[in-house]
């Protein structure tokens, strides 16, 4: 017989045996349509295979393997709903049963051939096993009864199942494994015990033992992380070596005029953030630092010292926010600081009128503003300033590493790029601060400025939600204000309806106040498709005392200060992320007063209900990213639509802290030794980290 053809890493998928062009379709929907696609389809567990025995020599007591045909079912609704199969082979019968298991019985017919594994019992006399995990076997196809083995389990589909992209690894692996070249040299390798790059895969894909599925794991892991900050590395090496920011003026007669503008007394934590972006801001290198705060730490301030320190050395500063009314209230807060200063500050956002953003453009490119505050308006082409030194980013986590660069060259100023401070009050877990943000240094302002009480949170059920209102409208009584935040502006036609329910969309919501609880107060609602002149207006009236309660979205979600407002409710808080939640309670204890926030939510899943569960127990910002992370897992909490990053298809937080901690330690030196990874022993090492992280990263201009 001639030898079967070889199997090139770039081949597509259909030229593997069994695959073929008819089932290609399927496995393209999974995103493999190569050989190589193929082998970095990993894995997502593995499952102990017990060695299939016969039905009759099958001992009770023990997890066992049998493969046989089904000879008959039943299902019975009596006590506990179950469906039951007759299991034959040539040898004996094996009773099968699953509890709440009629989904099987369309699949689980006469004359089906399948393999079950379970822990084997007795019942009236026969052999019986309980809830086994079940697999349909094709006689013509699946191999023939093996030893015990880890077997693993694929992310699958309906079309293509596990079982079935298991046989196609194992027809390619042995021709593809010989092709794949490693990128770390032996030396390197040895020193921290990982194995060889086709021992990796062999042994993710087909462990000898769960040893080897773990140093398989460890090693496909420690390269993710690698490849990632290698690229972070670059970045900044690559930005440190060829790029200059103005050194702007610092003294303490500086200073002293900033402080001035302040209203209040820096905190020991501000006091320490200030000190380390004064120093960035007085270097040539290019600033390049994360402010991370919880909710009403005073980032801002921090922000305003810097953008005041440009002003100082006769330059611009921009800070641009993600939505018009964050940016609103930035302007008129940075406006009533510095009135009666010289100090020029101007505002341009998408909502601008024709008049008002040609005035912007044309005062910001002839210097003759100092502080301009946006929202991504500010990255059009169009907007260029004389001599920007300083940009800062508002809420980082809704922008990307590309609206950063975009900022970074709006001046015009020949062979400088602005300082950057991105700040957040999302609190940043460790773990994603040194992956997402690994190429920013990190700044933390902890706990809140003095004064501040902290919140009271209460979860209830809708069943509540009048008890609610009602004391909503004692607090009103007393002369306090309140929030009400609704998911949509919109009614959604999918909502389910029924008693109790109230609805979810903003117009509805305020409907039912008007005619019921809150009926004869003062509402007003604030969404996004409101005119900014609307905004501006119901927010002034809303700060003099003039409304009683806001019915809004999550436009009020960062920014919006109100010191009165006292009370937050949360209307269907299971459809609000957590961070998203602590958020909106922040925009409360603002003042004198005890604040409290209710969710009124019917969370319909154990994570939804642990999500609302950890906000009502913690005030903490930073423990609650934590628990956010655990529950969601970084790939969900920082999306591509944020980071831009490719997910982590092995390395999974926070059980890989460890190997991150490793893998930033190793790049760091590597970039000290080769700053361009431009020798010919690192080829293919930067061909692979171009290809996984070159886009998101940035490092086009690198390479």
């Amino acid at each position: 017989m001639p030898d079967a053809p070889s199997l090139d890493l770039r081949a597509p998928i259909d030229a593997v045996p069994g695959v073929g062009p008819r089932r290609a379709a399927a496995f393209h929907a999974l995103h493999i349509t190569t050989v190589a696609d193929l082998v970095r389809h990993l894995p997502m567990r593995h499952e102990f295979e017990a060695a299939e025995s016969r039905i009759a020599d099958t001992p009770v007591g023990v997890v066992a393997s049998v493969r046989g045909e089904v000879s008959a079912t039943r299902v019975s609704l009596r006590g506990k709903r179950r469906f039951e199969a007759v299991l034959m082979d040539h040898t004996g019968r094996l009773d099968v049963v699953w509890f709440n298991g009629l989904y099987l019985r369309e699949r689980v017919q006469p004359g089906v051939v399948i393999r079950v594994q379970g822990k084997t019992g007795r019942f009236k006399g026969g052999l019986q096993m309980v809830n086994p995990r079940v697999e349909f076997l094709d006689a013509s196809r699946d191999p023939a009864p093996g030893e015990e083995r880890l077997r693993p389990v694929y992310p699958a589909s309906e079309e293509v199942n596990s079982r079935e992209i298991e046989r196609a690894v194992a027809r390619a692996l042995p021709q593809a494994l010989a092709q794949i070249d490693d990128h770390l040299p032996d030396e390197f390798r040895r020193q921290r015990e990982l194995p060889p790059l086709r021992d990796a895969y062999r042994m993710m894909h087909a462990p000898a033992n769960e040893s080897e599925a773990l140093a398989a794991r460890r090693r496909l892991a420690y390269d993710e992380l690698l490849l990632l900050q290698l690229g972070v590395q670059l970045k900044r090496s690559h930005q440190r070596r060829t790029q200059r920011a103005p050194a702007l003026r610092w003294s303490p007669e500086i200073d002293r005029h900033i402080r001035e503008r302040i209203p209040f007394t820096l905190t020991p934590s501000q006091e320490q953030v200030v000190r380390e972006v004064a120093h960035d801001l007085q270097q040539n290198t290019p600033a390049n630092r994360l402010i991370q705060g919880d909710v009403g730490a005073g980032k801002t301030v921090v922000a305003l010292y810097a953008m005041l320190m440009a002003a100082a050395s006769k330059r611009q500063a921009a800070i641009m926010a993600p939505t018009e009314i964050l940016a609103e209230q930035h302007h008129a807060s940075i406006a009533r600081m510095l009135e009666g200063s010289s100090v020029r500050v101007a505002m341009l956002t998408g909502g601008a009128s024709t008049a008002e953003r040609a005035d912007a453009l044309r005062r910001a490119a002839a210097g003759e503003v100092d502080i301009l505050v946006g929202t991504h308006a500010l990255l059009t082409g169009e907007v260029r300033f004389r001599s920007l030194a300083v940009a800062v980013i508002d809420e980082q986590h809704r922008f990307g590493v590309h609206q950063r660069a975009a900022l970074r060259e709006k001046s015009d100023e020949p062979g400088t790029t602005p300082h950057v401070l991105v700040m957040t009050a999302t609190p940043i877990p460790r773990t994603l601060s040194l992956t997402i943000f690994g190429d920013l240094d990190v700044s933390t302002i902890k706990g809140l400025p003095p004064g501040r009480i902290p919140v009271t949170t209460r979860l209830v059920g809708p069943d509540k939600r009048e008890e609610v209102y009602a004391y909503v409208r004692e607090r009103i009584e007393r002369g306090e204000q309140a929030y009400i935040v609704v998911p949509a502006i919109e009614a959604d036609s999918d909502a389910p309806e029924g008693p109790g329910r109230a609805p979810a969309d903003l117009r509805s919501t305020m409907k039912r106040l008007e005619e019921g609880p809150l009926a004869g107060k003062r509402l007003a609602a604030l969404h996004g498709r409101l005119k900014r002149e609307t905004r501006e207006n119901v927010m002034e009236r809303f700060r003099l005392g003039k409304i009683d309660a806001l019915v809004a979205t999550t436009v009020i979600e960062v920014g919006v200060d109100i010191p009165n407002a006292s009370v937050m409710i949360v209307e269907h808080a299971e459809r609000f992320g957590l961070a998203q939640l602590h958020q909106l309670r922040g925009r409360v204890g603002r003042g004198a007063r005890r604040s409290l926030c209710v969710l009124i939510g019917e969370p319909a899943t154990e994570d939804a209900e642990a999500r609302l569960q950890a906000l009502a127990k913690a005030t903490d910002g930073f423990v609650l990213a934590e628990k956010d992370l655990e529950l969601r897992g970084p790939g969900e909490l920082f999306g591509a639509r944020q980071s831009g990053l490719a997910p982590f298809r092995v390395a999974a937080f926070p059980r890989d802290m460890d190997l991150l901690l490793m893998a930033r330690r190793d790049a760091g030196a590597w970039i000290e030794r080769s700053p361009a990874l431009d020798r010919d022993d690192e080829r293919l090492l930067r061909a692979r980290l171009l290809r996984a992280h070159g886009q998101a990263v940035g490092l086009g201009d690198v390479a």
